[in-house]
């Protein structure tokens, strides 16, 4: 088996002269991202519950990325809170992501425009039409996420200003898609809107890869998750610090009649008790003892309230702990500033090294 080896000039500390070079390419690569989210750097992050609050929004909208308020399951008089908090701990933009399914997402809507907030993100399902249009008459900019091709140009069609491509390498809630196939069949087709790239990212080189390909900006979470600035437990941080991208693992379904919504986290007790409790409801159901209704919504509320059981209480063997597969690159807990300023650092010089090798090919 051949085996590659860098040449000595590959391996040399960039020049001064060559980083400048490498940065405004990396800047014109993203460019189309940047000027969209009205951001030095087309970094967003990725919108998690629990964690992407006022703290952390604001040090990655601080350090020159997007950061995105996770509005999940809070009411409009909480929202607005939460955004007028985070406003005045940074004064660079900032979204929010609101759950399509959310009961009063009309009125979390409106809580967002009042409050000047000029990118919301929909996700959780097809955005309606009628939000798409109340944002955009709103003055602001709707992004949506697309799980395949044939969403990502229905989407456009409705109006979205941009979309998010999210690949099953992510952490919570996934597709079953990756990353890699999503772009192949996304990127060189949708080009009248920014397309971002989401899941397994965990590295600047990586991101760049995908801007080549005709992405505008990328979405990182797990980074994120674990960053000084986060307000995770220690004991959640840790768990990040310690795992393999092979420990980040899909929630498993047991019977086809109970559908589980996919879910990666990181592999624990409660995870393997949620599969034990699935078979323990399945005998019941089959018993007579449970309808499938019952046995349905018992086995939904297992993980009721896991998620902040792991990040807040510190809960890492029975509660959620949410990861991407990119959690094996949390080497350390560190400042959101140095997670971005390294992902960039990583994209420049893997761009050094690129055009040192078109020079040395003539």
């Amino acid at each position: 088996m051949m085996s590659e080896v860098l040449a000595p000039e590959q391996t040399e500390a960039p020049t001064e002269a060559e980083r400048q070079r490498a940065r405004r390419a990396l800047d014109r690569l993203w460019q189309k991202g940047a000027e969209f989210l009205g951001t030095p750097y087309a970094i967003l992050g990725g919108a998690m519950s629990w964690l992407s609050e006022r703290h952390l929004v604001s040090a990655i909208s601080n350090a020159g990325g997007f950061g995105v308020i996770a509005c999940g399951a809070m009411e409009p008089a909480r929202l607005a809170e939460e955004i007028a908090a985070t406003r005045a701990m940074t004064d660079r933009p900032f979204g929010v992501n609101l759950i399509t399914m959310h009961p009063q997402l009309d009125e979390l809507v409106e809580v967002c425009l009042q409050a000047g907030v000029g990118h919301i993100v929909l996700a959780g399902g097809i955005p309606p039409g009628a939000a798409i249009k109340r944002i955009k008459d709103g003055g602001a900019k709707v992004i949506a996420f697309a799980p395949a091709f044939v969403l990502a140009k229905r989407l456009v069609r409705m109006g979205v200003d941009a979309l998010v491509i999210e690949g099953a390498e992510a952490g919570g809630h996934i597709g079953p898609v990756s990353l890699t196939v999503l772009a192949q069949e996304i990127l060189p087709h949708i080009q009248n809107v920014p397309v971002f790239v989401a899941g397994g990212l965990g590295r600047g080189d990586a991101l760049l890869s995908y801007l080549e390909q005709g992405a505008a900006g990328g979405q990182f979470g797990t980074r994120f998750a674990a960053a000084a600035e986060s307000i995770a437990h220690e004991n959640f941080k840790k768990a990040f610090v310690r795992a393999a991208a092979r420990d980040a693992v899909t929630s498993v379904q047991l019977d086809e009649r109970f559908p589980v919504i996919p879910v990666r986290a990181l592999s624990n007790a409660g995870g393997r008790e949620f599969v034990a409790h699935q078979a323990e409801v399945i005998r019941r159901f089959q018993g007579g003892e449970l309808t499938r209704e019952e046995a349905q919504l018992d086995i939904e509320h297992f993980w009721a309230g896991a998620l902040r059981r792991a990040v807040i209480d510190g809960d890492v063997e029975r509660g959620s702990v949410m990861a991407g597969q990119s959690v094996g690159m949390v080497g350390s807990v560190q400042p959101v500033a140095q997670i971005i300023a390294d992902l960039i650092d990583q994209a420049v010089v893997a761009l050094v090294r690129q055009q040192r090798r078109m020079d040395a090919d003539g």
